[in-house]
């Protein structure tokens, strides 16, 4: 099941308005530090994103691969309980509000009404303004960490966030997810080694909570991934901006954000019946398809002679269920 963006085009021409009148060397400057600080690891225990300029040149160049990002994780869980519609969202250290906009995206006959918490009060504001007319939200300073407190909620999304806490602070602040969420948590990270391990620490916190697991995952238990031998992550393709060129080089018009994620309900959900772990490689007559099941990783070879699931398996994406959902046509 695929969902056609509909509010993504919205947030790439509101963020293309963010660096007028910014030097084009001070805002390269300015994320090439924020990319230092984020890299590094040591978590941080104060807002990052100083003012205006580091705001605005670090959402210019992250907001759409963190958008992209998170909606790739919620279209999963919206595939997984079609029927369920959030009528209210928290998005948990949200800044600028990308996973906002991919929540309002990804139901967008009826968005919900978003409170989106942070505390870096540079961030809220560009949010906000950036918000405007567009998103249903509300923007609040709150400190993300053990003290946090949410109220109840139908959707809990925590993007990118993390990484920037302790150990500590980030299993209080998924526990709290899971006990403020009514329907779902939404939680995604960097598709990293490290980031992978968070996520998996996260999932056990919401499974220990009572959650089941929607996506990616086809069921609720360990994952079959040996610890230390590979990691579970996917893909989500950005529109490369001219600050991402101007920083990063290349000649390419996209870039692969790499993340890893987990979604969980307080609802019954239909998981995939397995999940496409890595890119199809399609060969002539046949596809390979690398497939996490109920019964744990292995790898099917689908050809000529598998007739319709052959055409499936031509069409399958990095991240999607397996088998495909017939769409009828």
């Amino acid at each position: 099941m695929s969902f056609p963006p509909v509010r993504g085009e919205s947030l790439r021409t509101a963020l293309a308005g963010l660096l007028d009148g910014l030097p084009p060397t001070q805002a390269a400057k300015a994320v090439e530090r924020l990319i230092t600080h984020y890299r590094g690891t040591t978590p941080t225990d104060a807002p990052v994103l100083r003012d205006r300029s580091d705001v605005a040149a670090y959402a210019a160049y992250r907001m759409p691969a963190t958008f992209e990002a998170a909606r790739g994780a919620l279209a999963a869980l919206r595939a997984a309980a079609p029927e369920w519609t959030p009528g209210s969202h928290t998005d948990v250290g949200g800044g600028t509000g990308a996973a906002s906009w991919a929540v309002a995206d990804l139901w967008d006959g009826a968005p919900p009404r978003t409170t989106v918490l942070d505390w870096a009060e540079p961030a809220l504001a560009l949010g906000r303004e950036l918000a405007a007319g567009a998103l249903d939200a509300e923007w609040r300073r709150e400190r993300i960490g053990t003290e946090l407190r949410l109220d109840e909620t139908d959707l809990v999304t925590v993007s990118y966030v993390l990484k920037e806490l302790t150990a500590t602070d980030r299993t209080a602040l998924v526990a709290e997810a899971a006990r403020a969420a009514r329907g779902a948590v939404v939680i995604v990270e960097p598709g990293t080694p490290d980031g992978y391990e968070r996520i998996i620490a996260a999932r056990s916190v919401l499974v220990g909570a009572g959650l089941t697991v929607a996506a990616p995952c086809p069921h609720s238990g360990a994952c079959p991934i040996e610890p230390g031998t590979d990691w579970c992550h996917f893909s989500a393709r950005v529109s490369r901006s001219s600050l991402h060129r101007r920083v990063k080089g290349g000649s390419l018009p996209y870039e692969d954000e790499k993340y890893a994620y987990v979604a969980a309900t307080r609802f019954p959900v239909t998981p995939a019946p397995a999940r496409v772990t890595r890119r199809p490689q399609i060969r002539k007559g046949l596809v390979l398809l690398d497939l996490c099941g109920p019964d744990g990783l292995a790898r099917e070879t689908v050809t000529k002679r598998h007739g319709p699931l052959y055409k499936q398996a031509r069409d399958a994406e990095w991240g999607d269920p397996w088998p495909l959902e017939d769409d009828g046509s």
